[in-house]
């Protein structure tokens, strides 16, 4: 019985997210209440407090479930070929995360962070795209740093600098993508640039096949 009410208390805390993402989606974090929420998902709004402090508590959640840390990328991507090729490692990181943004959950989640999450009590959408940038940063700097002691790294490019580019570039792609994310595939398309943009950033630029 406790395996099963433990179990049922996981579904309705999935349930209530996936709500929440639908309404977010659909109304802005703003305008959309936790008694909507409630009603959404077939429970009362004692049931969200059960789950969640509050709303924020509840957003932080619901970006929880789609966040991936730009180490994990690399750990998906690991093999021993790539110790001495942490460039190449990055590259296909990147990769793996467009196809990943692609993926509707993550796409929907990431929409409503960046286009319908306002500044809402204790709600700050800029201090969470921050930490999630800040997070992806650290761990490209590392792997750049590796590059530059090897020295695979554009010799015009700091570990830094070349971590900004980055950086940067992903952001722009992204943001671009998600006002019109049905006209063009970010993977293929967005890869495509990802590989010119390593080609140039490498001491001896390469020419490599697509994922």
């Amino acid at each position: 019985m406790a395996r099963r009410t433990k179990a049922e208390a996981e579904a309705t805390r999935e349930a209530l997210l996936d709500a929440a993402e639908d309404l977010f989606f659909e109304h802005g974090v703003a305008r959309t209440s936790l008694e909507q929420i409630a009603r959404h998902t077939g429970v009362t709004r004692g049931a969200i407090y059960w789950h969640f402090k509050n709303k924020a508590d509840l957003f932080h959640a619901l970006l929880e479930r789609v966040r991936m840390p730009f180490e994990e990328l690399l750990d998906e991507v690991d093999e021993p070929a790539l110790q001495d090729a942490p460039l190449e490692a990055l590259r296909l990181a990147c990769h793996q995360g467009l196809r990943r943004l692609e993926q509707p959950q993550v796409r929907r989640v990431h929409a409503i962070l960046l286009h319908r999450c306002e500044f809402f009590s204790d709600i700050d959408p800029l201090e969470m795209q921050n930490r999630l940038a800040d997070e992806c940063r650290g761990e490209m700097c590392v792997q750049f740093h590796k590059a530059h002691e090897l020295d695979l790294l554009n010799p015009a490019l700091t570990p830094e600098k070349a971590t900004r580019l980055l950086q940067s570039t992903l952001g722009g792609l992204f943001h671009d993508w998600l006002r019109e994310p049905e006209r063009y595939s970010l993977s293929h398309e967005g890869g495509a640039l990802v590989d010119t943009l390593f080609q140039l950033m490498s001491h001896s630029p390469q020419h490599s096949s697509h994922p």
